[in-house]
């Protein structure tokens, strides 16, 4: 990513928070007091994501005549479901008929745009019916419905596409006269009608469901500014064609689901446990505040023993086997009992010290069974806006393990904590392809950054940015940053922080150039990925093994690596692979062995999925 592009990018990048100040002047501000408010002063903070607002420490000089602008970040939505338009039959009457698909344009169905021209093409030109036959529905028709009804296998909601069957007449009828009145039909005419729209409204509901099954049943792009997809095209013309065609047409629509071995195993979790759903089962519960530290006791320890032995590894509850027999239903947390959180919290991905706090708390006591369920759904959802295979060498990121793997031949080789944006500096959720690693890279600030942290204090103290180091350009002309009007606008003002060590991108950045001026990078606060929480950053996404990425994408050794930031120039290298990167959101995601873990929705986005889902299935009932 250029200097000028990501200087006066609007979107979040990663945190100016954790930038050494550096030496400085007793009197002088630092980088540090910009984030804690002033020297001395601690930030207030955002409970989850860290600093959110700034106090001057001492009382400004002058009064500021102007308020001071914002940069805010994108909102989520309410949700609006695709309009549903009358499709128009006009053009069904096939010329001369004489059979029940003359009443096709009588038949009265309501579908989005997309469906709704689908069906006229396909009916317009076409007088066969896919599923009446000899006056009544089809064997064929019968398999779908029945296919329908298990759209929830594959996260869907059955619901969405049920289609009331017309009531056969069984008692023998004569037709009504072709001269008749135009008044209701009855008798034949009356079951024809019904069994053409039943014919038309089973279609729409069969291309509905292709649909879905190709790119799920939402726009992400409607959820929230946070998501960022080209909604697959899904070739509708095709769909009813096949289906007269293939005698087994629910094995064709049955056949559009997503093959990855990702949406494989999502499924089969789903299956496994939607099967337990009708069994009793006890969840054993703590207290979701509760702290225990080595050597003190508490009454939740019972519970603390017996959620780990239910929730745990069968490789930990045989490795801690003689632990788990001896425990006397104790108070005390003892030392064997503080190994065995320990052994827990590191086979969890959290920091393995042996404190039981919030975050080592929902590990082990884990999600309800309603609450897996609905992860579940959202991931097989979002499973869809990405690509059915995610191809032989990629870069995956899940914002909510806060972790970043790489795959080769098609198998994951290694992964790493990282740390992404906070709760308020959120993320986006997209998919893109790497283009270069950038060594001892510059740090553009972005707007956002300039405007909400350093502004406030740039009024303050113009020449800040000089002395800290900072290079200050207006309009492409390098100035001083004391000779800037810090009252105007900020558009024309690029601000970048050259490499060194205390540089906010560390030694490296890895570059995959997209609209959220999001990217991987190294950092100097190495601390950060020792925290569970890991929401942290303005945006960006923060490596814990930036080399072993980097090696890893250039398709070079890490030494190598090594020697090229020796060099101590900004340089960059173009990444000659095609390997496309997830920016992805999933609470539940399988891991490299097919097993189905879970986490936190820490951006709530789940939430916001599911009443998306919600609203679709309530336009979709109306």
């Amino acid at each position: 990513m250029t200097f000028k592009r990501t200087s006066i990018a609007l979107a979040l990048v990663s945190a100016v928070s954790t930038i050494a100040a550096g030496t400085a002047p007793a009197h002088a501000i630092t980088l540090m007091d910009i984030i804690r408010g002033g020297p001395g002063r601690e930030p207030a903070r955002d409970g989850l994501s860290g600093v959110r607002t700034y106090q001057q420490a001492a009382e400004p000089r002058d009064i500021d005549p102007q308020p001071l602008p914002k940069v805010a970040g994108p909102k989520y939505n309410v949700y609006k479901p695709d309009a549903a338009r009358a499709v128009k039959t006009a053009g069904f009457a096939a010329a001369g008929a004489t059979g029940p698909e003359r009443f096709l344009v009588d038949a009265e169905v309501s579908a989005p745009a997309d469906i709704a021209t689908a069906l006229e093409a396909f009916y317009g030109k076409n007088s066969t019916l896919l599923w009446v036959a000899a006056g009544d529905i089809s064997d064929k028709a019968r398999d779908v419905l029945a296919l329908f009804e298990r759209a929830g296998d594959y996260g869907l909601d059955p619901a969405d596409y049920r289609v009331a069957a017309p009531e056969l007449m069984t008692a023998s009828v004569q037709p009504v006269s072709a001269t008749a009145s135009d008044a209701t039909p009855t008798g034949a005419d009356a079951q024809e009608q019904a069994l053409m729209q039943f014919e038309l409204a089973l279609s729409a509901k069969a291309l509905t469901f292709a649909q879905d099954m190709v790119r799920g049943r939402i726009d992400p792009n409607r959820i929230s500014g946070y998501h960022d997809f080209k909604r697959k095209d899904v070739k509708l013309s095709f769909v009813l064609p096949f289906v007269r065609s293939d005698d087994n047409a629910s094995a064709y629509l049955e056949g559009l689901a997503p093959q990855g071995a990702h949406f494989t195993a999502l499924k089969a979790e789903l299956a496994k446990l939607r099967a337990e759903q009708g069994e009793e089962r006890q969840r054993i519960s703590l207290p979701e505040n509760l702290l225990l530290k080595p050597g003190k006791s508490s009454p939740e320890v019972a519970n603390l023993v017996a959620a780990i032995r239910k929730n745990g590894s069968e490789a930990l509850r045989e490795t801690h086997s003689v632990t788990f027999a001896t425990y006397q239903q104790g108070t005390d947390y003892t030392p064997e009992l503080v190994e065995l959180v320990r052994a827990f919290q590191e086979e969890a991905g959290l920091k393995s010290d042996g404190v039981v706090g919030p975050a080592t708390v929902r590990a082990i006591v884990g999600d309800s069974l309603e609450g897996k369920i609905d992860k579940l759904v959202v991931a097989m959802e979002q499973a869809r806006w990405l690509p059915a295979d995610l191809g032989d060498r990629y870069v995956f990121i899940n914002q909510p393990a806060y972790r970043a793997s790489y795959h080769d031949k098609g198998a994951e080789q290694f992964s790493m904590r990282v740390v992404v944006g906070s709760k308020a500096n959120q993320t986006y959720f997209f998919q893109d392809q790497i283009e270069t690693v950038e060594f001892n890279p510059y740090w553009g600030v972005p707007q956002s950054i300039i405007i909400n942290e350093m502004l406030p204090h740039l009024r303050q103290d113009p020449s800040y940015l000089d002395r800290m180091g900072y290079q200050v350009e207006v309009n492409g002309r390098p100035v001083s940053s004391s000779s800037v009007n810090w009252y105007g606008s900020t558009q024309s003002i690029a601000v970048r922080q050259p490499p060194s060590s205390d540089n906010a991108l560390g030694e490296l950045k890895i570059l995959f150039p997209n609209a959220h001026a999001i990217y991987m990078h190294d950092t100097p606060s190495k601390s950060f990925f020792q925290r569970d929480n890991r929401a942290l950053s303005h945006g960006c996404v923060r490596l814990a093994e930036p080399r072993k990425m980097a090696a890893a994408v250039l398709g070079i050794t890490e030494q190598e690596v090594g020697a090229r930031i020796a060099q101590g120039k900004n340089a960059g290298e173009k990444v000659s692979a095609k390997i496309p990167v997830y920016v992805a959101y999933f609470t539940a995601w399988p891991n490299k062995d097919g097993v189905v873990e879970y986490f936190g929705d820490v951006y709530d986005r789940d939430a916001a999925t599911l009443k998306a889902l919600a609203a679709t299935s309530q336009a979709r009932a109306s």
